[in-house]
């Protein structure tokens, strides 16, 4: 496998080796007036020849315009482009706010001398307010303009909100005799929780595989991945994520039980947890990435309630960023989730460093050493339960004063 590319800006990323391009998509990422200052807020993604297309949507019961939208269409299995804005949610919109969602579409349809059903739209911003659907419309012309094969790094760029940095990753493998191309981007700080816990996410690639494989191949790796992170228990009304894949690889078909579908999912699933982990480090705000595991619980449901509990209690959370070995908040949090427990069975540790054994304290030297663990910014909470074999994990981040900052005057 080969890494081409990881996201600008990304703090943990090493040097490039080039632009990410996959054969056969071009895009797009230009300002058309719904974010201030310039900032790019309007996307474009074609494919030629047409993509296939898997798509996971939202649980939220109040479902954006652009999600029911592309709810309906994904299921045709045929994509040739994907329209995208950010600065502006369309959700809670009501009927208007449906009709200009379709009315996007229909604009970039005819720009492009393609059937509307063929395009796929997702949104990303303030919840409540109307698209400026005029600038979106004076702009559509500049944004085909806009489109090559290297406008992925400014499609990237261009889905942004509160994210303090691009989320992008480009990688090949040879699958089947032919060099396979992987993209993706993500975007996403707040208003992360499961179901989906993305906000908006793509992955294009020149596999060739059938529409049941990619929908099997994003089931399974958004389960591992963005099913898996938390920021702060809150699920976007617009939270989308796309499969595109155009086959212009050549590969022989990669269907499920096939050597090449088990190659991309070896490709693909590592990727998506990847870009994942980046959403968790851009949490708003956020200074550290802990990944809490629940071992040995009743069940894998019990494990599940536990994780997120701790992942979403103010308290943990304020705990990881005073760096603060305060186990008893674990034991607080963790006794009120639900499931039946034992604390005279429970182990807890940071990393490998044990600070309760059996229900009480390992002792000081143990949360000294404990101190180091969550000075870090990535770290391991284990918690050991020892009263069956259930067993869960979740990313999560610390939650500190900026995030408070930031969402306290997101509007304004």
């Amino acid at each position: 496998m080969t890494s081409i590319r990881k996201s600008p800006g990304d703090p943990s990323s090493a040097s490039g080796c080039g632009l990410p391009v996959v054969p056969g998509f071009r895009a797009g990422g230009i300002h058309c007036g719904i974010k201030k200052d310039q900032k790019k807020d309007l996307v474009l993604l074609t494919s030629d020849p047409p993509a296939r297309v898997a798509g996971l949507f939202t649980r939220n019961l109040f479902k954006a315009a652009p999600v029911l939208i592309s709810q309906a269409r994904v299921r045709s299995g045929r994509c040739k482009a994907v329209l995208i804005n950010s600065g502006n949610a369309n959700a809670c919109t009501g009927e208007a706010g449906h009709q200009d969602a379709v009315a996007m579409s229909r604009w970039a349809a005819k720009a492009l001398g393609i059937e509307e059903e063929s395009i796929l739209v997702a949104s990303t911003g303030v919840v409540g307010e109307r698209l400026p659907l005029a600038r979106i419309r004076r702009a559509l012309p500049a944004l085909l303009r806009s489109l090559h094969p290297e406008g992925l790094v400014e499609a990237s760029e261009a889905i942004r909100t509160t994210d303090r940095f691009a989320k992008s990753l480009c990688r090949q493998s040879v699958i089947g005799g032919k060099e396979v191309t992987l993209f993706g981007m993500a975007k996403g700080a707040g208003m992360i929780c499961p179901n989906l816990a993305t906000l908006l996410a793509f992955f294009l690639t020149d596999l060739n595989a059938p529409v049941a494989a990619l929908r099997r191949l994003l089931k399974t790796g958004v389960e591992g991945s963005f099913n898996r992170i938390d920021v702060d228990g809150d699920a976007s009304t617009n939270d989308t994520v796309l499969l595109l894949a155009n086959g212009m690889a050549g590969n022989r078909s990669a269907r499920p039980g096939t050597h090449e579908f088990e190659a991309f999912a070896d490709l693909l699933f590592p990727f998506m947890d990847e870009l994942a982990s980046m959403i968790v480090q851009d949490g708003e705000g956020a200074t550290k990435v802990v990944e809490i595991r629940i071992r040995a619980a009743r069940s894998k449901a019990d494990a599940k309630t536990l994780a997120y509990k701790l992942a979403n209690s103010p308290l943990v959370k304020t705990s990881f960023y005073g760096e603060d070995i305060n186990w008893g908040r674990l034991m607080v949090a963790l006794g009120c989730a639900g499931p039946l427990l034992q604390p005279d069975k429970m182990d807890i540790f940071y990393d490998g460093v044990q600070v309760v054994r059996r229900g009480i304290s390992a002792g000081k030297r143990q949360e000294t050493l404990a101190k180091k663990v969550l000075r870090k910014d990535r770290f391991t909470l284990t918690i050991d339960l020892q009263v069956g074999k259930g067993n869960h994990s979740v990313v999560t981040s610390d939650l500190t004063h900026a995030y408070v900052t930031l969402n306290a005057s997101y509007r304004t």
